[in-house]
């Protein structure tokens, strides 16, 4: 019964990321050598320019920053990663980042008092409105996979900046590879 459970966790989680899909292409020019990370290398936790707008600092209202320290610093940690990442024209979650959004769920689940937003991106490619539409869709796949571990609702914000703040702004695929993300940014307390 105790390993019951964890499974029918990960089984609903993966069903609900199916399910998230908007506008899923069967064009996956990302996936081309692609390791267990995704293909992303060691940037999953910022820009790939090595700086990181949710790294292992979180920023309040007036411009201060704290860090959330402990397990958000170290690079083994899944907590140490921010920043989803997912294929084109897509807003399913990719089995590589599930331990890293089940990670960060029960993190959220031992602070209750922690909010987290979720800000949702895409790249440049399609309209404005699309690419909106397109990083909320994203934003909320990754919420329901939280709120399906037991995160409350109320600790979530789901925000969408489309196109609007790339984290790379060349016109090619590893910059549309960055793009394509949900970053987790936790709140000052």
């Amino acid at each position: 019964m105790k390993l019951f459970k964890p499974v029918l966790g990960l089984l609903l989680i993966w069903l609900l990321a199916g399910c998230s899909t908007f506008g899923d292409s069967d064009e996956n020019p990302a996936a081309e050598g692609q390791g267990s990370d995704g293909g992303y290398g060691a940037t999953t936790s910022g820009y790939g320019d090595g700086s990181s707008i949710s790294g292992t600092e979180t920023q309040g209202l007036g411009g201060e920053t704290a860090s959330l320290g402990g397990s958000f610093d170290d690079p083994q940690s899944p907590l140490s990663k921010r920043t989803i990442y997912f294929m084109y024209d897509s807003s399913q979650v990719q089995d590589a980042f599930i331990p890293v959004i089940s990670a960060h769920a029960q993190y959220l689940l031992a602070h209750p008092q922690q909010r987290v937003t979720l800000e949702g991106h895409a790249d440049e490619r399609g309209s404005r409105e699309y690419n909106i539409a397109l990083g909320e869709q994203r934003a909320k796949a990754v919420a329901r996979m939280l709120e399906v571990e037991g995160v409350s609702p109320g600790q979530l914000e789901i925000v969408s900046y489309g196109e609007e703040k790339p984290a790379a702004y060349e016109h090619d695929e590893a910059a549309w590879q960055l793009n394509r993300r949900v970053e987790l940014v936790y709140q000052v307390n």
